[in-house]
């Protein structure tokens, strides 16, 4: 369904995010807890829902679109269009018959402000925001239609006013919310409504157009209005119910600004005190107030109304309704202290006596830039008693500051309370009455204290459950969460689940009014249905108990978690055990004698039943040994202490023992009414087995060493020991010849450990293989006091061991206590060196680990010894080790605070470190919901939640959520499955103490039931899509599809629908003709698909009913295809109609005409008949292609054909086109013959004329010849003497060379992108001062609020950069993304050089592994192309490098030449004519630029002043023929040549002044009114115009307003042969060679027999590379070299000038410095040049110079290669000089802003490339660049919109 025109239709952005939470790990898992069972997405952005209990209704409303839905299933029943609509916010409705707008409308959007069901009358009130807040009436039945009219025009109109149409209000980001109020005994509706205002002077109202406001003349912001649909509709939507205008509330206009409304949400709700329970309307909103208004102190608010009596009334509606402003009274609703209250309501939520609230605090950022929000909970007993001492404190005893009058308000009664001697009713207390002052305000908020902190709650719906509160809660990212609170408001146990990523839920849920255990709730573009709670996911007892759900328990009987009612004869005693009961409660027996001798006359077992299990009297009980085992069982005992008697299986019926054993283990179960509830082991030994088996086992009647314990012996000192035996009776020695002792002599034992235990055994000495049973291993300590003891309480502390040993402060040491006399036994105070963790929670239990020397002698030096402040903490004995480490307990703080840790050992020690006591605070759960099956991974969020030692998120108090993980913000764990489908609590433990969460809760929903698939059929090569219809889809996450067997890998499904399902079949292997149909498994979020069987389906056949699989797929062959005639080849012609006949081989598949797809090369084929044996297509399209030949494939799923080839061809087409044509050339030689004959005779008369202009065309030859002759003798002695540079060269400073260089898209826009800053010059010659290259500013422009996030968020990102591995795997992500064009390649590149300019070792050491890379794929391909282009980040950087270290090698050596000879280039060009239009000259270098005319231009001297550039006056030199601009160019060239350009005056500043005499003057233009005018255009004027003189005096003052027209100009000279003046390009280059072999000289040679560091080092890493890669080719390192330097920098260089030097590079300039880059590539390069008389000139002109270059290049490499290679740290040193000497010249920030805006385009391209490199997923290099990204977005966006 398509949004309607000017909807707000769903961003683009949001679609991929709804695939997060299949992606996500801290989304929807096996423990969730909750799940989505259905949803409806909206095409526009959703406003409102509604339920409708009686009818199982859901109304969603959104931007113009209204929408019915089934309650269970969410699907679409009806639906209507409201909006757009033309309308303006400054005209009445158009309802309104008198109204008229003289504004102008515009198609706006109709967003919905109330949505509230009437069931009673049938209607649905639906106001939206256009119209002023125009109200319809729809039937509720179906809400395409309008039930009630109104205004009802027709034949029987109603008179309506602005007030009866004007109900909500008008702006889309204005609140209202609306409630239905209803009389007892039929007395009719009412509509309690309350709207922002947005009149005049509200931020809704529209600016600077109007001072009226048709919308709020008269609505007020709180009123009640009247509803009945039935009754007279002049009244519908009026305020006068009485009549009285005391039904409503409004502002007065001037206090208006001081209260600023918004509106949270309007609810019902009974009183709290007996016996009246009067029914109120109470209103939840936000005061925008100032903090010291008297009025409204507090910002947020809760107002209440009286409805009626008591006894009038039902929950749902009123008796007689109160004057609203009578009973009107407000409170101020405070969540936390008054300095860290959270001050903004969010969503409230009304159970029974409490009120819920979410608020959150304003301004106060939290995770990901939401605001940290709270639930706090009030009780409405609370709020009730506060409001009656109110009233009595108004009226009765008034007390100062307690309650005020809202004198703000136009209908109250005002000004102040004032003490009436009076006695109030009970009813007066609660409501007020008409006498007293109304409306009132209490000053002092109720405060509570928040039970639960999280970032971003935007919603709250509360259940009651088995004694629990159960709380759900919708975040700002479209998380649900469930938390558990107990009766103390402590939050035990919570869970999430993600409803909609990246949507925030609507302040408003709500249960299912037919079904509590499912909640509603809407997101930005999705209405959904959760399941509160699921039970099935639990598959124990102890997990079910564990789980901590409020909703599930432990059916006993029958072995599974469940909702209590789901359990058999749950009412009974002891069949079902809830959560709050505990896990140690879960059933189980005791065998009281475990183990039992082979040769026990009668065995009896005897069972001892634990834990919860109902009285088993009376049942059918057996023990159940397996293999069809059982023996009878009796009970006896009381009900508390039951006892099972089972006779032990027949002994013939034993297990078999194991051969390497003298025991066999038993199971057992006891089995009640057919089937096994609780299980236990015992043992059957064999005495006879036990002396051929070692090790041996405990029996208690076989002969045995008895074990006991001897005392620690020094190492190296004999020991006798003395052994008992149990059960061993020697009548006489001698008849046991066998010698019993221990293993080996008597000896020395040794050890250079600390201590060592020696084994003790006993065996035959005769018989080896025969032992004495020796149950527990005898052992003796040996021990060396030199080992193991590094400190005076080690030392010491072996006393307890019963080691002797003493400790020699002198020579610190631990000596064995006689080689010594006695010593001190006092040691140093302790030392502490470490504790961990350095946080805990306040309730304490934290393990804390203390580390150091001296930590004690024994355990008992440090029991009470250790202390964090004034809280203790109880070392563990277990955990404790001498001297070295504590392990304790930490107490439970009064408040959060931080500490040194002490330990007080007869000295006192103190650790440096600090141990804080933090609250840790659940926020939320998500997702909230998931199928019972379990598997949904849920995350729980909060703050601290990384503190202490151990962590448990239990489910329902028993089962534990596995697979734990946290940080200081998330939970991540997984549920487990449950039995039945409820909502379970959800507990995060701390240190096993209390819960940190209030109600979180996870629901269980039902599983998703697949019903069928089709087709059944699959070929062998996969593929196929396979539907799989059922219900419950959208439950599911992932779903996968597996056959068994024959399938190979798992395909991944899609869901569509809540019904749809659609799978690829698998391929399938080891396929035979008549296969049997494979079974098919289903995965539902990673857990087996598997109907639900009746139990004793399972009982029976417990093992196939496991594998048992409903659905199966029958493979089959692949398809086969072929050509009609089965030929390989089919011919077409181009630009006919395409029709291909495809044959098939019958097949069982079934195959449909969608599942097949022909293409002809990459076009598809449309398909238009399909047969059993048949296929028909068509191409509508040409197939003209430089292919002449084309596949034609067909594709079945995953099996692709090629039939045959297409080949195009030319055929009968092409003979009928010869034929025409022929006939046309006929035709044409016939008229060409006449034509012929006819133009003959003519040709004759001219002859005789075009030999007299050839003549005349030789002659002018022969003089162009001559003249260029002569000018290449004299110009090139003329221009040397002629230039002459006075001053320095104007070189660009470094950083405007690199910008410049490194950005050169931006410098050949010079003028628009940056300028170099100018000075001013003088008050003639202004020139303004430009902005500079962004990375050249001083400071990073960002705004001031945002700076320490975003420079942390660089900073950090710098810190990767400067990683390697990231950087290098950062590259080349970019680098394979298709859009990631050259022109980012080289953008990047040079971002990065900029930010690693300080750093240009690790710069370099990129670029090589980089380069590395590059050669690599080079070399596998064709090597000589390396480098050639820049299309990779690299070859960029390669660039960007060469110019850093080529800069000073540039200014030194090549730069004055290079400089002379553009100057050379520009004087020679100025000596002759030029064109002022075409700017072609007559001398030049390039043949494009060629002037071709003969222009006879003579020289002026002319004597100029000019008071600018620091020189009076000159005398220049201009030809005739210059235009005036031209004149005044060469002037300021001549003044300023010694001054940068960028500081030059410009030519349109400055105009020139002749002075003919000494009193006339003219000022002299290109175009004036003395202008020569040809064929209807103006001429320029020249000077040859003016006839201006030989050392005329000139004038260049400048010039305001100044005109420059261009015009064209025609010559009629006599034209000659244009080739004639090609010889001037000899000339030009004769003049300028010296200019030329200088400058070559200096780029080819080396300065003092040393190359530039860079090339030396850089052609050494070339060769190296070769030479690993078996590169030996000469000419292919040439051409590395070549394109690395000489193509990479130095024609870079030629070509752009003005990257060095502050000049202005002309067209003409460019076009002659091309032809030189020309020559220079030719020299580098190795290819012979093959010339000829159609050769370009650019070409030509150098090409008798080119060989002798050659040579040049040649030497230069090979004497950079003779030269000694440069060493690492030589080259570092270079480096690191270069960085030194400009540093701080650029803004690295604002680089790294900009590399940011490519990591962020192509942020999972990067994640997913850091994830799949080892070395960046081992460093977490991934969760570090999710940090940047995470810290920036926090501000960017605002950022930048403040910026």
């Amino acid at each position: 369904m398509a949004p309607a025109p000017g909807a707000e239709p769903r961003p683009p952005a949001l679609l991929p995010l709804l695939l997060l939470p299949l992606l996500l790990p801290l989304l929807p898992g096996p423990a969730a807890g909750l799940e989505v069972q259905r949803k409806f997405l909206s095409p526009t952005l959703t406003n409102n829902f509604a339920l409708d209990g009686p009818g199982s209704r859901v109304y969603l409303a959104a931007v113009n679109r209204l929408f019915q839905l089934s309650g269970g299933e969410l699907a679409l029943e009806a639906e209507a269009a409201v909006g757009p609509v033309l309308d303006s916010p400054l005209c009445h409705a158009p309802q309104l018959p008198q109204a008229s707008c003289e504004h102008p409308k515009v198609l706006t959007n109709n967003y919905n402000k109330i949505l509230q069901p009437d069931p009673e009358q049938g209607v649905l009130v639906v106001c939206g925001s256009i119209y002023q807040g125009l109200c319809q009436l729809r039937s509720m039945a179906n809400i395409s239609a309008v039930a009630v009219r109104f205004p009802p025009g027709g034949s029987d109109p109603v008179t309506v006013f602005p007030s009866m149409l004007n109900v909500a209000a008008n702006h889309p980001n204005a609140s209202t919310v609306g409630l239905v109020l209803r009389r007892g005994g039929g007395g009719g509706a009412r509509l309690l409504v309350a709207a922002t205002y947005t009149g005049f002077g509200s931020p809704f109202f529209p600016r600077n157009r109007s001072l009226e406001d048709h919308r709020f003349e008269n609505t007020p912001e709180i009123a009640i209005r009247a509803l009945n649909a039935r009754g007279d509709l002049a009244k519908l939507f009026t305020f006068d119910i009485n009549p009285s205008d005391d039904n409503i509330f409004k502002i007065k206009q001037g206090a208006k600004a001081r209260h600023k409304l918004s509106f949270v949400r309007a609810f019902l709700q009974r009183g709290a005190a007996l016996p009246a329970r009067r029914p109120y309307a109470y209103l939840a909103l936000n005061s925008e107030a100032n903090a010291g208004d008297k009025e409204s102190p507090s910002h947020s608010l809760l107002a209440r109304i009286c409805l009626g009596e008591a006894a009038e009334t039902t929950l749902n509606g009123s008796g007689e309704t109160k004057k609203l402003t009578e009973s009107y009274i407000q409170l101020g609703l405070r969540c936390g202290g008054a300095s860290d209250a959270f001050t903004r309501l969010v969503s409230v939520f009304p159970a029974r006596e409490l009120l819920f609230g979410v608020f959150e605090r304003a301004g106060a950022g939290g995770g990901g830039g939401r605001p940290q929000s709270a639930l706090c909970v009030f009780r409405f007993a609370e709020i009730e008693e506060t409001i009656r001492a109110a009233r009595n404190s108004c009226f009765v005893s008034p007390a100062a500051g307690m309650v005020t009058v809202l004198d703000s308000v136009v209908q109250g009664t005002g000004p102040a309370c004032e003490k009436r001697n009076i006695q109030l009713q009970p009813e007066q207390l609660d409501c007020g009455a008409a006498h007293l002052q109304h409306p009132l305000a209490i000053v002092n908020p109720v405060t509570a204290t928040p039970v639960f902190t999280y970032s971003g709650l935007t919603a709250v719906a509360v259940a009651s459950v088995n004694n629990y509160t159960v709380v759900f809660l919708g975040t700002a990212s479209g998380g649900l969460l469930k938390i558990n609170l107990d009766s103390t408001m402590k939050v035990i146990s919570r869970r999430s689940i993600s409803v909609a990523y990246g949507e925030p839920v609507h302040p408003i849920m709500q249960f299912d009014p037919s079904d509590s255990t499912y909640l509603y709730l809407m997101t930005s573009y999705q209405m959904t249905r959760v399941k509160v709670a699921a039970c099935n996911q639990y598959s124990t007892c102890t997990e079910c108990l564990a789980a901590a759900d409020a909703y599930c328990g432990w059916c006993t009987m029958e072995t599974r978690c469940s909702l209590q009612h789901e359990c058999t004869n749950f009412t009974g005693a002891s069949f079902w055990v809830s959560t709050s009961e505990g896990v140690q409660q879960c059933p189980a027996m005791t065998i009281l004698e475990p183990e039992i001798n082979i040769d026990k006359e009668n065995p009896v077992l005897i069972i001892q039943i634990n834990g919860t299990i109902p009285n088993l009297n009376g049942t059918n009980i057996s023990c159940d040994y397996g293999n069809n085992i059982h023996t009878v069982a009796r009970v006896a005992g009381d009900y508390v202490n039951q006892f099972i008697y089972c006779s032990l299986l027949p002994r013939e019926k034993y297990p078999a023992f194991p051969e390497d054993q003298d025991h066999v283990i038993v199971e057992t179960a006891l089995r009640v009414n057919s089937k096994n509830i609780i299980q236990a082991n015992f043992t059957i030994y064999d005495c006879k087995r036990t002396g051929n088996i070692y090790p041996k086992r405990k029996k208690i009647d076989c002969p045995r060493i008895v074990p006991a314990s001897l005392e620690p012996m020094p190492t190296g000192v004999p020991r006798d020991m003395t052994i008992t035996l149990a059960n061993a009776t020697f009548s006489k020695v001698n008849e046991f010849p066998e010698r019993w002792e221990g293993s080996g002599e008597p000896r020395h034992l040794h050890t250079a450990e600390k201590s060592h235990l020696f084994p003790v055994n006993l065996q035959l000495k005769h018989r080896p293989d025969r032992f004495i049973d020796s149950p527990e291993m005898m052992t003796v300590e040996v021990y060396n006091c030199a080992t193991g003891s590094a400190d005076c309480s080690q030392c010491l502390g072996r006393e307890d061991l019963g080691h002797r040993c003493v400790w020699s402060e002198s020579s610190s040491s631990c000596r064995l206590h006689s080689e010594s006399p006695q010593l001190s036994d006092t040691c140093p105070a302790p030392e502490i060196k470490k504790i961990e963790p350095l946080r805990g929670p306040l309730e304490g239990g934290t393990l804390l680990t203390i580390r150091g020397r001296n930590l004690g002698r024994r355990f008992s030096d440090v029991v009470g010894a250790v202390r964090i402040g004034s809280v203790p903490c109880v070392p563990l004995r277990t955990r404790y080790i001498v001297s070295e480490a504590i392990v304790c307990q930490t107490g439970e703080a009064q408040e959060a605070f931080s500490d040194v840790v002490t330990v007080n050992v007869s000295q006192e020690g103190k650790s440096r470190e600090r141990y804080s006591f933090v609250l840790p605070v659940v926020q939320s759960i998500a997702p909230l919901n998931g199928p019972k099956a379990g598997g949904t991974r849920v995350t729980i969020r909060g703050s601290s939640l990384d503190v202490g030692s151990e962590l448990r998120v239990l489910v329902n108090t028993s089962r534990q959520c596995t697979d734990l993980s946290r940080n200081a913000s998330t939970i991540t764990c997984t549920m487990p499955s449950t039995e039945l489908t409820a909502a379970v609590r959800v507990c995060v433990q701390f240190e096993n103490k209390s819960c940190a969460s209030y109600n979180i809760t996870f629901k269980y929903e039902k599983n998703p039931i697949i019903s069928d698939i089709s087709p059944k059929k699959s070929q062998i090569s996969g593929g196929r899509i396979i539907t799989l219809e059922g219900r419950g889809f959208e439950l599911v996450q992932n779903v996968s599809m597996v056959v068994r067997g024959i399938g190979r890998e798992p395909t991944s499904c899609k869901v569509h629908t809540d019904t749809i399902i659609t799978c690829p079949s698998p391929a399938a292997s080891n396929i035979t003709v008549g296969s049997k149909p494979a079974p098919v498994d289903f995965y539902l979020n990673g857990r087996l698909y598997t109907d639900d069987r009746p139990a004793l389906d399972e009982e029976m056949y417990p093992e196939e009913a496991l594998h048992i699989s409903k659905f199966n797929l029958e493979y089959y062959a692949d398809p086969q295809f072929f050509t009609a005639k089965k030929e390989k080849w089919i011919k077409h012609h181009p630009g006919e109609p395409l029709t291909l006949v495809i044959h098939k081989e019958p097949d069982s598949l079934g195959l449909e005409s969608n599942e097949y797809q022909v293409k002809i090369g990459l076009i598809s084929c449309e398909i238009q008949i399909v047969s059993d044996k048949v296929i028909h297509c068509s191409v509508n399209e040409s197939l003209s292609t430089s292919d002449r030949q084309l596949p034609v494939t067909i594709q079945v799923g995953k099996f692709n054909y090629t039939i045959a080839m297409l080949h195009l061809g030319g055929g009968e087409t092409a003979i009928i086109v010869s034929i025409v044509i022929c006939s046309i050339l006929l035709v044409l030689s016939v008229v060409a013959l006449f034509v012929f004959c006819t133009k003959s005779r003519r040709a004759e008369r001219y002859w005789q004329k075009t030999l007299l202009q050839m003549e005349e065309m030789e002659s002018q030859i022969r003089e162009e010849i001559r003249k260029g002759f002569a000018e290449l003798q004299t110009d090139m002695t003329d221009l040397t003497k002629e230039l002459n540079r006075s001053q320095g060269i104007p070189f660009l400073e470094y950083k405007h060379f690199v910008t410049r260089t490194f950005f050169p898209k931006c410098s050949s826009l010079y003028e628009e992108c940056y300028i170099l800053p100018s000075q001013q010059l003088s008050s003639q010659v202004g020139s303004q001062v430009q902005e500079t290259h962004p990375l050249l500013v001083g400071e990073w422009k960002i705004p001031e609020n945002c700076r320490p996030n975003m420079e942390e968020g660089i900073s950090l990102f710098s810190t990767l950069l400067n990683n390697k591995h990231f950087l290098i795997v950062f590259v080349h992500a970019l680098e394979q993304q298709k859009d990631f064009a050259v022109r980012d390649r080289c953008n990047l590149a040079s971002l990065l050089t900029i930010a690693l300019h300080g750093k240009l070792e690790y710069y370099t050491s990129i670029m090589k592994d980089l380069l590395v890379d590059l050669i690599d794929a080079s070399a596998s391909k064709n090597p000589k192309l390396m480098l050639r282009r820049t299309e990779s980040v690299v070859e960029k950087m390669l660039t960007n490098w060469m110019s850093i270290c080529m800069y000073s090698y540039l200014r030194e050596t090549v730069g004055e030449p290079f400089f002379l000879l553009i100057c050379a280039i520009k004087q020679q060009i100025n000596k002759g004519s030029i064109d002022a239009i075409t700017g072609k000259a007559r001398y030049t270098l390039n043949e494009e630029w060629l002037l071709r005319e003969n222009i006879e231009a003579k020289p002026r001297n002319l004597n100029v002043s000019f008071q600018g550039c620091g020189m009076d006056s000159l005398s220049v030199r201009a030809m005739d023929t210059d235009t005036l601009s031209q004149v005044k160019e060469k002037i300021l060239e001549a003044f300023c040549k010694n001054v940068p350009y960028s500081q030059w005056p410009r030519v349109e500043d400055v105009d020139l002044e002749w002075f003919a005499t000494s009193t006339d003057s003219y000022i002299l233009r290109d175009l004036d009114d003395t202008s020569v005018v040809e064929d209807g255009r103006k001429k320029l004027n020249t000077l040859a115009h003016y006839k201006i003189p030989e050392g005329a005096s000139l004038v260049l003052p400048t010039d305001e307003s100044v005109e420059h027209k261009k015009s064209h100009r025609q010559s009629h000279r006599k034209k000659v042969l244009p080739e004639i003046y090609l010889t001037r390009l000899l000339s030009t280059k004769g003049t300028l060679q010296k200019f030329l072999d200088d400058l070559f000289k200096a780029i080819l040679s080396i300065r003092d027999d040393k190359p530039p560091v860079a090339v030396k080092y850089f052609f050494d890493f070339l060769e190296e590379q070769a030479e690993k890669r078996g590169i030996t080719d000469p000419d292919t390192m040439h051409i590395w070299k070549t394109n690395s330097l000489p193509l990479r920098f130095w024609v870079n260089i030629l070509k752009n000038p003005q990257f060095v030097f502050d000049i202005d590079k002309t067209d003409h300039i460019d076009a002659c410095l091309s032809v030189i880059a020309q020559a220079f590539i030719d020299a580098c390069s190795l290819s012979d040049l093959q010339l000829g008389k159609d050769s370009p000139t650019n070409k030509l002109l150098y090409a008798k110079e080119i060989p002798e270059y050659r040579k040049i290049v040649q030497r230069y490499y090979k004497q950079i290669h003779d030269m000694p290679p440069l060493s690492e740290q030589e080259m570092n040193a270079h480096l690191a000089e270069e960085s030194r000497k400009y540093r701080n010249e650029f803004n690295t920030n604002v680089a790294m802003a900009e590399i940011y805006k490519y990591a962020k385009r192509y942020r999972s391209q990067i994640v997913a490339a850091l994830d799949a490199n080892p070395t960046t997923k081992r460093t977490q290099l991934q969760h570090k660049f999710e940090q940047v990204i995470a810290l920036m977005e926090d501000n960017i966006y605002e950022c930048c919109s403040e910026a």
